[in-house]
């Protein structure tokens, strides 16, 4: 069986190493009641990246449970 991504790891990794521009992510996640029950998160809305949530800067909590693709400069890191 794969192991499930750490999405703390991942995030991590966009927003703090050198070469990545953690502007060019994309987060879409689980929002019922939106168009197509899914929104859309910048990596410039985030402010936190928690063990179990990530924070936007309008402290809105997003659970990682809820994610459902993380993006990378058009590039698909993580979807489920």
């Amino acid at each position: 069986m794969m192991k499930k991504p750490n999405l703390k790891i991942l995030l991590d990794k966009l927003r703090w190493r050198n070469g990545y521009d953690f502007e060019k992510v994309v987060i879409f996640y689980l929002h019922r009641g939106a168009p197509g029950d899914f929104k859309e998160l910048k990596g410039s809305e985030i402010a936190k990246i928690g063990r179990s949530f990530i924070t936007t800067k309008d402290d809105t909590m997003i659970p990682y449970h809820r994610v459902l693709k993380i993006v990378y400069d058009d590039k698909t890191l993580f979807e489920r």
